[in-house]
């Protein structure tokens, strides 16, 4: 049988390395054990949402009769001393294994005997759940107005741009007139389509695990209730066994930022392959393009190339938490200790680029003549096929005739607007004098006044419901704007 050691420190106080578990251990772990198991260095981050928890779990207890007022504001004012060395830089110690045991740590040492009693009913499954909601909730509303800055930017950049006009490209083949605003805003869309993905993803976030214990559930009559309110979330876990175990919030924000990180490579490769000499439309400002450590001339969009990068890094994490999730059986497993090394991954990469996308969108210069100059009259085949339309002619019957036309165009090196009135006659003989005025590039916007169309009435509707997106009216009609409101502790 096995004495306890003489210096073995009272009931109560916290050991020398101050684990929250071991009484069952005889031996000490393997130091190989002691790195693979300390996840300090990732979870660090969650320290102000683990003090804000902590208190409220405090107040719970007070309300079930397990501390007394003088332990809870103990507990409260050790917390806040807690916090204020936190945030002046307090350093974690070889025996502080995640950010839960050097708050514990720094707690004892703060408030005494009373942090000894805060982990009553509290597993660390339910509070590192607790705490990962809360970073996350506030990570959400950090996305969505970093989202905001580069959609302000795309809006901005697209207003003067209305009357320009530039190819618009299927299958990377230069395909029919559009208005520079128009494609601008094509990406003004998709980030607006993340920022609901990115509301919903914190409203699902915002379920509180806390007192659901390591999975039956507190044995104290803790209100969950008084909790939900303290912390600010929307509805309790239902189920203690799957509160504690559930990362369906991870993955979501992952997979919002994935998407989001997609559409940020999207507009990259669209403005670098713009931005080149082949192309010309646009020129790229000092600011977020770097040189050439060989060639003086060079000018290389770095920042969009590392934005198109990104995509595939955050597309890996959440591989990497979906493939972790799969094979997990029911209740806390500690594999779940790298889910957060894959959400703080996406969402920082995230942070990072959508700044780095806004500030070179912002300081990009058009070059409404170079675009223009694209357009040919090879373009306007489709309105040419629309001109015999209106003349009661199938679209079918149209089509034909006008690639009849475009052939002689591929075989005789002319453009449509040089062919002879002949040809056209030939062609169809619906074909009247005035065919050449279908195929006026400006003609064609003109056309296309359906909503979401590239007519110039269209865009300016479009322009108005971008600007109306980003107002704080336009946020209050349901879409997101309660649900970013600050929640930071």
């Amino acid at each position: 049988m096995n004495n306890p050691s003489h210096d073995a420190p009272p009931v109560g106080a916290p050991s020398d390395t101050h684990r929250l578990w071991g009484g069952r251990f005889n031996a000490k772990s393997a130091a190989i054990m002691d790195a693979v198991n300390r996840s300090i260095g990732v979870d660090f981050r969650l320290w102000p949402f683990d003090v804000q928890l902590s208190k409220a779990w405090a107040v719970a207890l007070q309300h079930a009769g397990v501390l007394t007022a003088e332990e809870r504001d103990a507990i409260d004012v050790g917390l806040d001393a807690v916090g204020v060395r936190l945030a002046a830089g307090e350093s974690p110690i070889d025996s502080d294994e995640d950010i839960h045991t050097m708050i514990d740590r720094l707690l004892h040492e703060e408030a005494g005997a009373a942090a000894s009693k805060l982990h009553t009913g509290r597993s660390r499954n339910d509070q590192v759940a607790t705490a990962s909601r809360l970073w996350t909730i506030d990570a959400c509303a950090r996305l969505d107005a970093a989202i905001r800055e580069l959609q302000l930017v795309l809006l901005t950049q697209a207003e003067p741009l209305q009357g320009a006009i530039l190819p618009a490209y299927t299958h990377m083949q230069r395909a029919i007139p559009v208005s520079a605003a128009h494609w601008l805003l094509s990406h003004f869309w998709p980030l607006e389509r993340d920022r609901l993905r990115l509301a919903a993803a914190s409203r699902g976030t915002s379920t509180l695990p806390l007192g659901s214990g390591a999975v039956a559930g507190c044995a104290f009559p803790i209100s969950r209730e008084l909790l939900k309110g303290a912390l600010g979330f929307n509805t309790l876990s239902a189920n203690s066994i799957d509160a504690v175990a559930d990362r369906d919030f991870v993955a979501e924000v992952i997979f919002v930022c994935a998407l989001m990180a997609t559409h940020l490579s999207k507009l990259a490769e669209d403005l670098i392959l713009y931005g080149s000499s082949e192309f010309g439309f646009v020129k790229f400002g000092d600011g977020y393009s770097t040189g050439s450590s060989m060639m003086p001339q060079k000018r290389n969009p770095d920042a969009l190339e590392i934005a198109r990068g990104s995509a595939g890094r955050v597309l890996g994490d959440l591989v990497s938490l979906m493939g972790t999730l799969k094979g997990l059986p029911s209740g806390y497993n500690k594999d779940l200790q790298d889910d957060k090394r894959a959400m703080f991954g996406a969402v920082d990469t995230m942070l990072l680029v959508l700044p780095a996308v806004a500030g070179a969108v912002s300081e990009l210069t058009f070059d409404t003549v170079r675009m223009r100059g694209a357009v040919s009259s090879g373009m306007m085949a489709t309105d040419l096929a629309d001109y015999l339309v209106e003349q009661g002619i199938s679209f079918r019957e149209a089509h034909k005739a006008v690639g009849s036309l475009v052939r002689q165009c591929e075989e005789t090196g002319l453009e449509l607007h040089t062919l002879p009135r002949s040809a056209f006659a030939s062609a169809h003989t619906a074909f009247g004098d005035d065919v050449y005025d279908a195929l006026s590039p400006q003609r064609s916007l003109e056309r296309r006044e359906v909503e979401g169309g590239t007519g110039p009435d269209a865009v300016r509707v479009q322009i108005e419901q971008a600007r109306l997106a980003l107002t704080p009216a336009g946020d209050a009609t349901g879409r997101e704007g309660a649900l970013f409101v600050g929640r930071r502790p």
